[in-house]
């Protein structure tokens, strides 16, 4: 029989760490919902004592969700423990994850300490994790980079002083698989006491290489993979659960089994996608918009006479309905909460009925209305609570022409009106909203995405802002990629606003 693969999922922890991708605690929520649906064994749902908005998560999550267990990460410090113990007082199944640095470069400059010292402060906080949880997770920072003979000594002491799990974090994104694996090898047969303990994978995908690692990790011996929905974390990202789930399934020769219900991993990925406005790469292994698309000729041959000739999943398994219901503008109430149940989006009926009139509207002007247009629009509720909002935009422009704006928009219900010319209309309408707006502001970054590939399709605006010396980060959504680039702007604006 099969061994059992733990699925530790930390999108609501080291997913959120990208910049821009912030949930408030209710989109946390709708979240480690569907993360339950889709069989996640361990939600690692903050890290309690950075701030006080991770600390109300960690309450929620743990009220809202029922048979995963919900993790809390921390440092090896007692006050960041005893916050965290805090934090799960209400989970049903609880665990803490602290740790500590290991390799040379984290003991000598980041902590300017000696390895048995790092050693005597992993066991301390081991302990007194465990005067709080049963289940207490050890992470070795840097494992990646730490010398094997002494890892294989950190995670005897951790053991010994109470710890369920182990992680062992390529925390730089830096082996190579072979490396990864027989770190995880010589673990499994160096470590005398390594029977009372699972050992789990984190890695990151600096050098593209986290799937490949965590999956030389598992064939090694690691029986929990710590990953992240459509693979999203900090720099470059981490072990993608959708690519894990997937490679486990496609093969049996690894002989381990999880309880994911692979049938929900493209509901889940798109609703992450739309409340984090993280875009998902077309060519994105199992949910990107072309991992089932075949353009070649004699791929599309193939495909057409028995579909394995090409595809080794089956897009039905990871939720992808061919059959699925085409919305238009003649389309019912019905027939749109249907898609959005689907996409794993639940709303109450005013909501339902706001969203419909936006879906007609967009239904009207363009002729095909994707999964993203309809996330898009489920999501765009978010800003009705904004201070400020745009009332109306009108832009002329054109070849040997300078560009002209005249915009309106409302601060607190108090209508403002301004005009301005520009190098191009968008530039024409940000120096317009600027004339109203007249703060120090500076655009770092402007990105414009097609969310597919027709001429009225709704685009996607990007954009982050320097505002006394923090970083602001603004999502817009339109048809018109000039109003979209305008209200990102003004996303950004009531982010900071005092």
């Amino acid at each position: 029989m099969s061994e059992r693969l733990f699925i530790f999922d930390t999108t609501l922890r080291d997913g959120e760490q990208v910049p821009g991708c912030q949930l408030n605690t209710v989109e946390k929520i709708q979240v480690a919902r569907q993360l339950e649906l889709l069989g996640v064994d361990i939600i690692e749902a903050g890290f309690p004592i950075s701030s006080p908005g991770d600390f109300n998560s960690v309450i929620e999550i743990s009220k809202a969700v029922t048979w995963p267990t919900i993790c809390a990460l921390t440092r090896a410090v007692e006050k960041d423990i005893d916050v965290a113990a805090e934090a799960l007082k209400y989970a049903k199944r609880k665990r803490i994850h602290t740790g500590i640095g290991t390799s040379e470069s984290h003991i000598k400059y980041k902590f300017n300490s000696s390895k048995d010292e790092i050693i005597e402060r992993a066991v301390a906080a081991v302990k007194y994790a465990k005067r709080y949880v049963e289940d207490v997770e050890f992470y070795a920072e840097d494992a990646g980079r730490t010398d094997n003979e002494y890892l294989a000594r950190v995670v005897e002491a951790v053991i010994k002083a109470g710890a369920t799990v182990v992680n062992i974090p390529d925390t730089t994104g830096y082996c190579l698989p072979d490396e990864y694996g027989a770190k995880i090898k010589y673990l499994m047969e160096n470590v005398g006491n390594i029977d009372k303990a699972i050992i789990s994978t984190h890695c990151h995908n600096d050098l593209g290489m986290a799937t490949a690692n965590t999956m030389s990790g598992v064939i090694n011996g690691a029986r929990q993979v710590e990953v992240t929905i459509n693979g999203i974390g900090e720099r470059a990202g981490n072990t993608s659960l959708e690519e894990v789930a997937m490679i486990v399934k496609c093969h049996n020769n690894i002989d381990v089994q999880t309880n994911i219900n692979t049938q929900k991993i493209y509901p889940i990925s798109r609703m992450v996608s739309s409340l984090m406005n993280m875009p998902v790469q077309p060519n994105k292994a199992i949910v990107g918009r072309n991992a089932f698309a075949h353009s070649s000729g004699i791929h599309q041959d193939g495909v057409l006479k028995n579909v394995q000739t090409y595809e080794i999943i089956d897009p039905k398994d990871v939720g992808i309905d061919d059959n699925a219901i085409v919305l238009t503008a003649r389309s019912g109430r019905a027939a749109l909460k249907h898609r959005l149940t689907v996409l794993g989006v639940d709303m109450d009926q005013d909501k339902l009925d706001k969203v419909y009139e936006d879906f007609l509207k967009l239904a009207d002007k363009k002729k095909d209305i994707t999964d993203d247009d309809i996330l898009v629009l489920a999501g765009a509720d978010r800003s009705m609570n904004h201070h400020i909002k745009l009332d109306y935009l009108q832009v002329t422009s054109g070849v040997g022409v300078r560009s002209v704006a005249s915009i309106g928009i409302s601060i607190s219900g108090e209508h403002f009106e301004a005009a301005a010319s520009g190098n191009g209309p968008v530039d024409a309408a940000i120096k317009a909203l600027k004339k109203i707006i007249d703060r120090q502001m500076v655009l770092k970054e402007f990105t414009i995405q097609a969310i597919s590939k027709g001429s009225d399709d709704m685009g996607k605006v990007h954009m982050q802002v320097e505002f006394d010396g923090q970083m602001y980060y603004g999502f817009g959504a339109n048809t018109d990629i000039i109003a979209a680039s305008v209200e990102a702007y003004i996303d950004c604006i009531n982010k900071f606003r005092k």
